[in-house]
């Protein structure tokens, strides 16, 4: 019996890994019980999610607002979104890269909204520095690796790439809701979007 608590332990203090990847772990495991539990979420809970014991988070993160600070800025961060949108096939019809685009742009928001939410206002110390700067970076980025999307059909675009990759970006967050219309799907909201509100505008 001992030696398998000896084992455990092992693995619990993970020898292997480096404080960086330990805080990368901890922060991934972190993000989705922020967005179910808020702020009220503990540091037990997530050192239990994460397979370690508590104390290993405190030699990675200073207090609890640093880890919450820290999944902030991970959710903010574009990296995950310029990934998925630079994994899109260039070689399909611009609809369908544009399809994909909006739904993998739609999952990154829907991300960054589910942990701000959940935290409501407090987001540590200085939550205006890391959502407006963090916000900003992400924004760029992600219309930057938009445009690439859009380079193939250059020439067939009223306006520059950068442009209509801004243009698009703001029609799919600004998008009103309304109570007796769904939501329009990602190939809908294409739709509209290269071809206009006529019915005709596509033909």
């Amino acid at each position: 019996m001992t030696a398998p608590k000896e084992n455990q332990t092992t693995r619990r203090r993970a020898p292997g890994m480096s404080p960086e990847q330990r805080r990368a772990m901890i922060i991934q495991t972190a993000i989705p019980l922020i967005a179910e539990y808020g702020a009220a979420v503990t540091t037990a809970k997530i050192a239990r999610a994460a397979g370690i014991g508590e104390g290993t988070i405190f030699r990675v993160f200073a207090d609890k607002d640093e880890l919450l600070q820290a999944c902030i800025a991970e959710a903010l961060s574009p990296e995950h979104a310029v990934r998925e949108l630079g994994a899109i096939d260039v070689s399909q019809p611009l609809p369908d890269r544009l399809a994909e685009a909006a739904e993998a742009l739609q999952a990154h928001m829907d991300r960054i909204g589910a942990i701000l939410g959940s935290l409501g206002h407090r987001g540590g110390k200085h939550p205006g520095t890391v959502r407006g700067a963090g916000r900003d970076e992400s924004m760029t980025r992600t219309r930057a690796a938009l445009a690439e999307l859009l380079e193939p059909d250059k020439a067939a675009l009223r306006r520059p790439p950068e442009q209509i990759a801004a243009l698009f970006f703001g029609l799919l967050f600004t998008q009103p809701r309304t109570e007796d219309e769904p939501d329009l799907t990602p190939q809908e909201l294409v739709e509209v979007f290269l071809h206009g509100a006529l019915s005709g505008g596509a033909e």
